[in-house]
């Protein structure tokens, strides 16, 4: 439609649609974020009085490969640097969720029988691993299994409610004061792939040997901070850990021929290691590839070995908030130095022949190039070493530690070893991922107990980034917005902000939605300049100390100068999606008042009308003019569009009336179009208008999410063009994970799929069977 707007009242406003009750998508967050307090200042970041308590420990413990059992001492030392007098502590005892009424087992439950795939029954949907876990969990005797609690030689009251102990103190623990107990300990390790979990053994029946990795291994302080206190809900398997910084003194007794793992500094290279393995370590200080360290013919040769001696090993690490390890007589070393600005660093694999040569060609490149990027997007990583260990641990963080799942396939008839391309990125993608977890959560050490996506989520963004810069057109899972528009259309969504144990889909919403987020945030409203400036801030303000959202919220507002409420709202505190349509588009002229023009314009309107029936119909008949010509007279030669010296006079006299800058105004001849747009999904997001005109040229219009601050269902926007517009497109690089595209184009565009043709079997005797009767799929029984 083109229609004419008056010179002198032309609008350039936006205007919206009254409709109903006001929804302000923009107001503040103050009624939800909690109050600045001098521990963490309205700017996000941590107050003059800021405090965290410190947790040292001294421990040692003997694994015992034949019983698969681990038994353990430690000695605590437990700082109080909180303004309170504490008279209890508490200890988180995780291994507690294998003992067979721990609530995580006892709360298991199935799928919605309306879930089921196949009508048959839900006794078709079972899996079988599913029954062994559950059937082997009633009968592995786990949990731990607490020997003493003392202190100075004198035994100390305590509690255990499931996976937590509660310690009585024998006096009140004042201020800036610090208490050391002792804990024994022993428990059964669990089989990672029967039972699950974030660590256990794996049992190869090839070469009869074990791999364990070892993790929530012994009695660990719980958090204490000011804005939850005790942080002691139960561990039911979903949220992770909370936990305080402090230094370990470890040293672990394994078998003599076993190579382990851990996170800190080996202390004494020369009770464990040959005089071989020593000097290829420190090759691979300075190598500029990977040099193995132990080589695979030297593991397979171990693995006939099965000593029954000894070892200990001794390792240190300073300022960690957890210790890990895994230990197998059938590991293969590699390592290879990274040092850059105030990062030194050794990277290294340890991996079973099982996992080669896929984990020998890429993870401890994965290891080196992870903390190259997250340097650049956080801070310089600043312990000593990065390790990556091959086990039946799918994924899992600690620090200087990590347990990664994928490897190849052995074809057990020709002994080829294969991968595909999803087991290639799969290993290169959990590899960045877990190795990025130490920067978040474990130097950036936010409560993964009550806010997953606060560490899950934040690291996926950056493993984004760090996978776009491994390779172009690195097949990234998450932080592309097209890839989370399913789950933003889907009905079991729950808000982003939602404790860890109360979500379903928790890979879509702790980890993919806040990763998309943040990648909307960066490259659609902030732009990279602003946003990897704030996101910088954050994790330097925060390194070593314990975030909440609004210490993210708040910093990315600070650091950017930017208010992003209405966006932390819509994204993380509701399930609203983004569905933006264009509903129509109306184009205008400014009338110049020049008769000439104008009337010239109107003719032209009316020629371009469609000549109606009755006209086309009447066009034949014959007529009374042209049997008698004297009755024409001027206006069968002239019409309503022709110019008169009136029409001139009058439009002179207005000229002369316009100011310089209103002539140089009409003489511009802009087009003009006002467009309608609705939003449906209710999450406001910037409007991408990608204008193509008549000459075929193309080009971009940004407009801001506050264009939907007065009207946040329906606003009209207008726009200017040079020359007539031919159509609009709404977001035409997918940016914003708008879940309906249909609806973003004017004029639209036919939708591209796919049908699938098939035959059906008649039946002869009763041709309208198929018309009648619905057709069943290949699993239907009945």
């Amino acid at each position: 439609m083109h229609k004419k707007l008056g010179f002198m009242a032309l609008c350039l406003t936006v205007s919206a649609y009254a409709a109903e009750p006001f929804d302000d998508k923009f107001r503040q967050l103050e009624e939800i974020l909690p109050t600045p307090t001098a521990y963490r200042t309205a700017s996000g970041a941590p107050g003059h009085a800021y405090w965290q308590q410190r947790a040292d420990y001294t421990i040692s413990a003997s694994l015992d490969e034949a019983k698969r059992a681990l038994t353990g001492s430690e000695q605590i030392t437990y700082h109080n640097n909180s303004p309170d007098t504490l008279n209890y502590l508490w200890v988180q005892l995780d291994q507690n969720i294998y003992k067979k009424d721990s609530d995580a087992r006892m709360m298991l439950t199935q799928p919605s029988r309306e879930a089921w795939a196949k009508p048959a029954g839900p006794e078709d949907g079972y899996k079988f691993e599913g029954m062994r876990g559950i059937l082997a969990g009633r009968e592995f005797d786990g949990g731990f299994k607490i020997k003493t609690v003392a202190a100075g030689g004198q035994p100390l009251k305590y509690v255990i409610n499931r996976t937590m102990m509660r310690i009585d103190l024998p006096k009140p623990l004042k201020s800036g004061e610090q208490f050391v107990f002792n804990i024994d300990w022993s428990y059964n390790i669990n089989e990672q792939q029967v039972l699950g979990g974030r660590s256990g053994y794996e049992h190869f029946d090839e070469d009869k040997n074990d791999l364990f990795e070892i993790a929530q291994w012994f009695p660990r302080m719980a958090a204490y901070y000011d804005v939850y206190g005790w942080q002691h809900k139960q561990f039911l398997g979903t949220g992770e850990f909370t936990l305080e910084f402090g230094d370990y003194d470890v040293q672990l007794t394994v078998p003599a021929d076993h190579v382990v793992a851990s996170t800190g500094e080996l202390q004494n290279p020369n009770d464990v290691l040959t005089a071989t393995q020593r000097d290829r370590l420190a090759k691979a200080r300075t190598a500029t590839a990977p040099v193995v360290i132990v080589t695979q013919e030297e593991a397979t040769a171990a693995e006939k070995s099965h000593s029954t001696a000894s070892k200990t090993w001794h390792f240190k690490a300073s300022n960690v908030r957890d210790f890990a390890w895994a230990s197998s007589r059938k590991f293969i070393w590699d390592a290879q130095g990274f040092k850059k600005d105030s990062t030194n660093v050794m990277a290294m694999s340890y991996y079973p022949k099982e996992g080669n040569p896929l984990w020998g060609k890429y993870s401890t490149q994965a290891i080196i190039h992870t903390i190259d990027k997250y340097n650049k997007y956080s801070f310089d990583f600043p312990y000593p070493t990065a390790i990556s260990v091959n086990g039946p641990v799918g994924g899992m963080e600690y620090p200087m530690i990590s347990f990664n799942g994928p490897r190849p396939t052995k074809d057990k008839k020709t002994g080829q070893v294969t991968w595909s391309q999803q087991t290639k990125y799969g290993l290169i993608g959990v590899v960045i991922h877990e190795v990025g977890h130490n920067y978040f959560p474990m130097i950036v050490n936010s409560d993964e107990r009550q806010w997953t996506w606060m560490d899950e989520g934040l690291n996926t963004f950056v493993q984004y980034l760090a996978e776009q810069e491994w390779e172009d057109g690195y097949p990234s899972r998450r932080g592309e917005p097209r890839n989370i528009v399913d789950y933003m259309k889907s009905r079991n969504q729950v808000p982003i902000m939602t404790n860890s144990e109360s979500i379903a889909a928790l890979g879509n919403n702790a980890y993919a939605k806040p990763a998309t987020g943040l990648n909307i945030l960066r490259e659609t409203i902030l732009g990279r300049e602003l946003f990897d400036y704030a996101f910088r801030e954050y994790a330097q303000r925060w390194k070593f100390k314990r975030p909440t959202p609004a210490d993210f919220f708040r910093t990315m507002e600070d650091a950017s100068g930017t208010d992003l409420d209405w966006f932390w709202r819509g994204w993380f505190y509701t399930t609203d999606p983004v569905d933006i349509s264009i509903d129509g588009i109306t184009e205008y002229g400014v009338s110049t008042k020049n008769p000439e023009t104008e009337k010239a314009w109107k003719k032209a309107q009316k020629d371009a009308q469609p000549i109606s029936i009755s006209e086309q119909r009447n066009k034949a008949l014959p007529k009374r003019l042209a049997e008698h010509p004297e009755l024409k007279d001027f206006y069968n030669e002239h019409d309503e569009f022709t110019v008169t010296n009136k029409d001139r006079n009058s439009y002179n006299e207005a000229i002369d009336k316009l100011e310089p800058w209103e002539k140089k105004l009409l003489d511009q001849g802009k087009h003009l179009y006002l467009v309608d747009f609705s939003n449906l999904g209710g999450m406001v997001m910037p409007l991408i208008l990608e204008i193509e005109l008549k000459s075929g040229k193309k080009y971009i219009e940004r407009i801001p999410a506050e264009v939907w601050r007065y009207s946040p269902k329906k606003i009209t926007k207008l726009i200017v063009a040079d020359e007539t517009i031919v159509g609009i497109t709404q977001d035409p690089y997918w940016e914003t994970a708008d879940i309906d595209t249909s609806n973003n184009s004017w004029p639209r565009k036919v939708s591209q799929s796919r049908l699938e043709l098939f035959k059906t079997e008649r039946d002869k005797n009763n041709l309208m069977r198929d018309f009648n009767t619905p057709l069943k799929g290949k699993d239907d029984k009945k």
